[in-house]
């Protein structure tokens, strides 16, 4: 099921653009005039053998040490390209959404994010977007609050 399939069917309002290429989370922000606290980045770590998609913006990064804490769990990595290429057949590697259950996930958005009305993130591909308002969101991807997101430097 894609993305537009997926927010459709579940009545969610949101609003879809084309724009540059954005290789990044950042570019994306710079691309639709938005700051980096209001773009979703999606980062797929895999917690004691699950995959969990974790929601941070993208001007943060996860932070592995507390993202283990957090999830109570013993081993917390990265999820490598090829894996990440396995689960999101349908999308562009590096523009998956931040949505986990279309993928049988679950998410964990970091509580950086709450504070936005509205966020935007990628759409499947480096040259589609989505942008709603962060109760859509959170009705779409149904997440578990956490706190593992830093600021980068």
């Amino acid at each position: 099921m894609t993305l537009q399939t997926f927010l459709d069917e579940m009545g969610i309002r949101y609003r879809l653009s084309r724009h540059s290429t954005a290789f990044t989370a950042q570019d994306l922000a710079a691309t639709e005039h938005v700051s980096g606290r209001q773009v979703i980045k999606p980062v797929v770590v895999r917690a004691d053998g699950q995959f969990v998609m974790c929601a941070l913006p993208a001007c943060y990064r996860v932070d592995l040490s507390e993202l283990r804490q957090q999830l109570q769990c013993q081993d917390v990595r990265l999820a490598d390209e090829m894996k990440l290429r396995e689960l999101f057949p349908d999308c562009e590697l590096g523009a998956e959404p931040p949505v986990g259950r279309i993928y049988g996930m679950p998410t964990l958005m970091d509580e950086s994010l709450v504070a936005d009305d509205c966020v935007t993130f990628q759409a499947g591909t480096h040259s589609d977007s989505v942008t709603m308002s962060m109760a859509e969101y959170r009705r779409l991807a149904q997440p578990e609050m956490a706190h593992f997101g830093r600021p980068l430097a």
